[in-house]
Formats: C-alpha cells, structure tokens, sequence
C-alpha cells in the first residue's frame, strides 16, 4: 500500500483523475434508477407509484451508507496522509464491521415498520402489497449497500475512484437486462413483477460488493493479523460514528428539503408539481459533469490534511470550486436557452412546460453554487470538521425555505416564481457562506507564516 499517495505531485491531474470516473460513474448510476422507473411504468401505474413511494425509504439506507462511506474516506484517508497504514487498517476494518452491525438493525427494522409507513403515505390493499414485495428486497439488501459505501470510502481514501465507475457501468447493462427478464420470466424463471426489479438491484449490488471487496483488499489498505482490525474497538467505532453520522444526516436533510419545496410547490396544483419533478431530472443531469468533484475534493484534503500540506488543502479547494465554474457556466447557459424543449421530452401540457421551464431557467444561474457548496462541505468534512454538513444542511432545506417561500408566495404573493426565486436566494447565500467557512477553518488549521 502506498500511503500519502495523493500529498505529491501536480494537484490538476490528480483532480481530474478522481473526478472524471465518478462523474462517469454518477451518469450511469442516474440511467440505472431511469431503467427502473421505465420497466415499473411498463408493468402498471400502481408499480411506478409504488417504486416513488418506496423511494423515501430506500433514501435512508443510502444515507447512511454515504455517511458511513463518507466517514470512512476522511478517517482512512487522514491516516494515511500521516504515513500510520495500521490506523489506516484499523478504521478501514471497523467501517466495514460497523456497516454490517447497521445494516443487520436497517434491516429488522425496515422489515418491521415498511407496512406501517406505507399506510400512513397512502398505500393499501395491492397498492400496499406492490410497495412491500419491492421494498422488501431492498431491505435484504442493506448489507450490500453499505458494504458497497465503505469500500468505496477507503478505495476513494487511496485515490482510485475507477472501480466505482466501473461498477457502476456495468451494473447498469447488467441491470438493463435483468430488469425485463425477471419480471416476465422465461428460461425457467416465474414472471416477478416488481419484485422483480428489486432482486435484479440486489444481484447487481452482491456482484459490485464482491468487485469492490476484491479490489479494497488487493490495495494493502487492509493488514490484519488475526482479523484484529474487524474485532469491535470502541474507540474507533466512535470515530467513525463521529465521522459518518453527521453525514448522513446531511442526506437526510436533503429529502426533507425537497418535501418542504413539494408542500409550497403543491400549492399551485399538480401541474407545478409535475413541472417540479421533471425539472429536478433535468438539474440531476445537468450538474453530473461536475459531480465527481465532490469525491476529488475530500479525499485530496483528507490526505493532505492529515500530512499538514496546509497549501494543498487551500489549492485543491480552489481549483475544484474553479473547475466548477468552467464547466457549469456553459451548461447552465444551453440548460437556460433550451428549458422549454427540455422539459417537453417528458410532457406535452403546455402548462406544465412553462411552469418547468421557468424553474429551469432561474435553476441554470444556480448551477455553480450547488458545485460550490458541495466541494466546500466536501473539503470540511475532508478535515474532519462532519458538523457544518448538518447545520447548513438544517438552514438551506428547512428553515430558509419555509420563511422565504412563505413570504414569496404568501405574503408578497409573487406565485410559482417566487418559491424558484427563492430557491436560487438560498442556494447562493449557503454556497457563498461555505467558501468563506471552509477557508477560514483552512487557515486556522494551516495559518500561512508571515513573511
């Protein structure tokens, strides 16, 4: 194992090679869930709705698998930018038995509370039955997820990012085939139905565990004589609790701000909340490009971080949120010129199209500052600094949206316009506060010697 791999050398292609595979990665993790959500449609409506229904639930799963993968890249990482392998082995091996532990308790605890949940959101009868023979699947494979998380995070850690893309690549072909084979069957096998393209996700997931697991353990990052690093340390665990929770309560806070838009949203019919969620498909798309920056930004800082190289950390931070620009600007200006056909590949409701088309083009001027905020976070949490992920998260989903939407279409009654409005006020303000944020905590931790 080669530790410190990513304090040496010129910082833009060491940006470019962590940052491209995940963007590649990202786009087709994106097709992936698209594949699902086309094959649901093809089975019935009450399938697709039981798919959007089930989301919110899967979401919690996510999140604490990118937060306990998040953790694990600023531990892992930090460790090894200080030279310390053991410590490096140590969080390494405690992330991956933590990750069982939840996930066996996500698990129960899903297969236990899922009919209840889905009855308080609506579902009942086949409707509830449809929900559960997909979300059920999902449930079982919470160990994969999270195990898929957490050798991401130490992969990511010593600066290779590529079996994630190509995970990612092929889990989406293999996916595009196994989706229309187990829900209609054939070759000896039943028609499934939704349940179907839950156990297709579910092998999909085992053979990238076992991809990823290969490929953690050939790195050297993992020396454990006797399996000592995967025996239960309670003083790890706690870094990694420490790390990994405030991080996926910063996801979290990300669904429920896109229920808080919804709520307002929803206030002006279905036809805003249709343009709404096509539009947000089109954002997600989008900001790929500039996705993996993300991913570049925290496990630079976290190596250089841990090796004190205090004019790495600044110059890593600086040349993500740059590269951002350059490659945001140009597509949140096409995005702005092409809104309406944009969101007319999804819909031909003249209504719908202008009310999308009027998010797309405020959204567009917004573009940079979600690369912005989210590097910056990115660097902190690099640093071991997970909390300002939770506060800022809590102010720009919650309680910035609720006062500013409800002043905007309530009290100055500017309608539609004024929650979109309001959205780019938001978003630039949490973004512009991060880069101050992340670079006065960058030089508190590094202050730059006087000359």
């Amino acid at each position: 194992m080669q530790t410190g791999a990513l304090t040496k050398g010129p910082l833009p292609p060491l940006i470019w090679k962590l940052a491209a595979p995940m963007s590649i990665g990202y786009f087709f993790h994106t097709m992936f869930n698209i594949t699902d959500t086309w094959f649901a449609g093809r089975i019935s409506t009450e399938a697709m709705a039981a798919l959007s229904l089930s989301f919110p639930v899967f979401f919690i799963i996510l999140a604490v698998g990118y937060g306990l993968g998040t953790g694990t890249t600023a531990l892992v990482g930090g460790a090894l930018g200080k030279g310390d392998a053991r410590a490096a082995s140590d969080f390494a091996g405690q992330a991956l038995a933590f990750s069982i532990l939840v996930s066996v308790f996500l698990t129960l605890a899903g297969l236990w509370s899922a009919p209840g949940l889905f009855r308080f959101l609506g579902a009942s009868r086949d409707y509830l039955g449809t929900s559960l023979a997909y979300m059920n699947v999902i449930f079982y494979a919470s160990v994969l997820f999270l195990l898929a998380f957490v050798f991401n995070g130490i992969l990511f850690a010593l600066g290779d990012t590529r079996p994630n893309r190509n995970f990612l690549v092929v889990a989406f072909f293999v996916n595009l085939l196994l989706d229309p084979w187990f829900i209609y069957g054939g070759f000896g096998l039943p028609p499934l139905g939704i349940a179907g393209i839950g156990i297709a996700t579910l092998l999909c997931e085992a053979g990238g565990v076992l991809y990823l697991g290969v490929r953690t353990f050939r790195s050297g990052v993992l020396v454990c004589p006797r399996l000592r690093c995967f025996l239960p340390n309670k003083r790890v665990i706690v870094q990694v609790m420490h790390q990994g929770l405030p991080a996926a309560f910063s996801m979290f806070t990300v669904g429920g701000g896109i229920f808080v838009i919804t709520y307002f949203v929803g206030k002006f019919g279905q036809e805003a909340v249709a343009a709404y969620g096509i539009a947000v498909r089109v954002e997600h798309l989008a900001v790929l490009p500039a996705m993996g920056l993300n991913t570049a930004t925290l496990a630079l800082v976290a190596q250089n971080s841990g090796a004190g190289l205090g004019d790495r950390v600044r110059e890593s931070l600086r040349l993500a949120v740059a590269y951002g620009g350059k490659m945001m600007l140009p597509v949140g200006a096409g995005v702005f010129l092409a809104a309406e056909p944009l969101i007319g590949l999804f819909t031909a409701d003249p209504r719908v199209v202008s009310a999308g088309a009027g998010y797309l083009r405020v959204d567009a001027l917004v573009f940079w500052a979600y690369v912005i905020l989210y590097v910056n976070v990115s660097a902190l949490q690099g640093m071991k600094r997970p909390m300002f992920a939770v506060w800022i998260g809590v102010l720009r989903q919650f309680v910035f949206p609720v006062a500013v939407f409800w002043l905007l279409t309530g009290f100055f009654d500017c309608g539609l316009m004024g929650i979109w409005m309001g959205i780019l006020g938001i978003t630039w303000t949490a973004a512009l506060y991060a880069l101050y944020y992340a670079k006065r905590t960058v030089a508190k931790a590094f202050p730059v010697p006087p000359h």
